[in-house]
């Protein structure tokens, strides 16, 4: 793994790369990891070393600006901040040197790769979205809800401090109580999805306290790209790259295969 401080006009961020066993013949887009909303580079584990390994490309991921090893954030998060995070990606590409490349979103971290990839039209190659949320459902709230009663364990509290440090109460309140705000609730990538043109997987487990099949369904049927497959894993809830890793790995691997850049 090679680390990397990206400097944006927020603060730096924290960013890391991980390159296959063996390095391809020729230059192939990479993938690019979005986390979720208590997630960091060290978060995903020994996921992205994987998955570089499975598909022959440089993985990179980073942390967003409050989140693990990147600068504080005091602000609130508008509404329009999944949005927003194409600005911070554009700094990763560059300090990365990144062209064309896959993107691939955890949970919120999804809704945000479909950002990037309508954002960036062809430099976007393929797009990977697991957990996804497309909209506010009722059951998104009632796992979020779930949450904020779990969080109130300080327990729990200290066990995300091990990633963020100090910045875990703001992660915690960026994730709660932007999503359970009232300006929020009608928030949609319903807009945005017409506007990615690049093949897509959308991963879901069946079980996903934060979302039903809706979710992948409205990213598969609202993109343009071929092809387009949604995958419903059995018995799997929010983090299948960690309860299904091998499933997902194939998954990625048979995906990214079929593209040529």
């Amino acid at each position: 793994m090679h680390e990397k401080r990206v400097e944006t006009g927020s603060g730096p961020l924290h960013s890391a790369a991980w390159m296959p066993g063996t390095p391809p013949t020729a230059r192939r887009a990479p993938i690019v990891l979005f986390h979720d909303s208590l997630g960091s580079v060290a978060l995903w584990r020994d996921f992205p070393g994987r998955l570089a390994q499975a598909t022959g490309r440089q993985v990179v991921a980073y942390d967003r600006l409050g989140f693990g090893q990147s600068a504080p954030s005091r602000a609130q998060l508008e509404r329009g901040f999944i949005a927003g995070e194409t600005a911070h990606f554009d700094a990763v590409r560059t300090a990365w040197n990144i062209d064309a490349f896959i993107a691939f979103g955890h949970s919120v971290g999804g809704g945000m790769a479909v950002e990037c990839a309508a954002a960036f039209g062809t430099d976007c190659v393929g797009l990977i979205t697991e957990s996804a949320q497309a909209f506010v459902e009722d059951r998104t709230i009632k796992g979020i809800e779930d949450a904020r009663i779990a969080f109130a364990d300080e327990s729990q509290m200290q066990r995300l401090a091990r990633y963020h440090g100090d910045k875990a109460p703001w992660v915690v309140s960026a994730w709660i109580d932007t999503w359970l705000a009232p300006a929020f609730r009608d928030w949609s990538l319903a807009q945005t999805l017409p506007h990615v043109h690049c093949p897509v997987l959308a991963i879901h487990g069946d079980h996903d306290a934060y979302g039903s099949a809706r979710h992948p369904e409205t990213i598969v049927s609202l993109s343009r790209g071929e092809p387009r497959r949604l995958a419903l894993l059995a018995g799997c809830g929010h983090v299948p790259h960690r309860e299904q890793a091998d499933v997902v790995l194939a998954m990625v691997q048979e995906f990214v295969g079929s593209i040529a850049a």
